[in-house]
């Protein structure tokens, strides 16, 4: 039963892939699990809550590139320049298991990130049926494909001394929890926090959420975001309003006031939350990035990449 956990000696020797060899500072997460009817034929993601893609969409936002696929090459290759552009180091990609759309996706986007140097993670979610054990061997299978860094969402699954069963194994990785009790995180062996969620946990819980990571030995990696809305995706009425980017500026202000080991961004392009910095549009019956940092019209598509790259330039 616990065969799993004994294979990660074996993986510990091997080299460690990916274009950096230093430690990302900043890493973003991505999800590579959106389909439309063009190229895969049938529409995913798009369609949450019961809307009728391609002009009615799950996101209080409209994608510059329309409902794309993310499994169309293009596509992926654009979003990493963006990425690249923005000066971040490391594309933080969702996972859901072997098997999943986002597994068999991955390769694809580690092809297109290592193009532009950028290193690749796994956001490592609680899909059906996860188990200590099915984490275990998950992780050998993610290290094996040369990935150093896996980020355990809703970490607060499992026990700490459950999670001791493979961080007290050789892993070859460096494994954050998704959480703010930094105790817990410490107990269970993680190397790093964070908390994912800029609603909850606000630049306000930045200053607390290092300093006890540092009295802990453990890495402070707090999450930024421009903002929120899931009202169209999710019928969630909690809004964490954009303010024309003053949001984004006062979360990455206070990461960076607190010291944070490396800040994270949610999100690249969660558009059913409406936390994305991908480029957006600028008209029609959705919300736009019109008036972030004082842009308007199509120059304002890009606002959060721009900004994103002026934060990353000075941490």
């Amino acid at each position: 039963m616990r065969r799993p956990l004994l294979a990660f000696v074996l993986l510990f020797a091997l080299p460690v892939s990916g274009a950096h060899a230093a430690a990302p500072r900043t890493a973003i997460f991505f999800y590579p699990w959106y389909s439309n009817i063009r190229h895969d034929g049938h529409y995913a993601h798009w369609t949450q809550g019961g809307h009728t893609p391609p002009f009615d969409i799950a996101s209080a936002f409209f994608p510059a590139r329309g409902p794309y696929s993310s499994g169309d090459p293009r596509v992926l290759r654009a979003q990493m320049n963006d990425i690249a552009a923005a000066g971040v180091d490391e594309v933080v990609s969702s996972w859901w298991g072997r098997d999943s759309a986002e597994d068999r996706r991955f390769t694809a986007v580690m092809r297109a990130a290592k193009r532009r140097q950028l290193r690749v993670a796994v956001q490592l979610e609680p899909y059906p049926g996860r188990s200590i054990d099915s984490i275990a061997a998950d992780l050998v299978y993610i290290r094996s494909l040369g990935i150093r860094d896996v980020y355990l969402y809703r970490s607060n699954d499992f026990k700490a001394d459950e999670w001791t069963r493979i961080t007290r194994q050789p892993t070859g990785l460096r494994l954050f929890g998704q959480t703010s009790l930094v105790g817990f995180a410490a107990r269970a062996g993680f190397a790093g926090v964070y908390p994912y969620d800029i609603v909850v946990y606000d630049a306000a819980k930045f200053d607390r959420l290092c300093a006890q990571a540092r009295t802990y030995g453990i890495l402070c990696a707090p999450s930024v975001g421009p903002g929120y809305d899931a009202a169209a995706a999710t019928g969630d009425t909690h809004v964490k309003d954009r303010l024309d980017g003053a949001t984004y500026d006062s979360m990455w202000s206070a990461a960076l006031r607190a010291g944070a080991d490396l800040v994270t961004i949610t999100s690249y392009n969660e558009w059913g939350e409406g936390t994305q910095i991908e480029p957006a549009g600028h008209g029609g019956r959705y919300e736009s990035y019109d008036g972030a940092y004082g842009l308007h019209g199509r120059a304002a598509d890009r606002a959060y990449i721009m900004r994103t790259a002026y934060w990353t330039s000075h941490f």
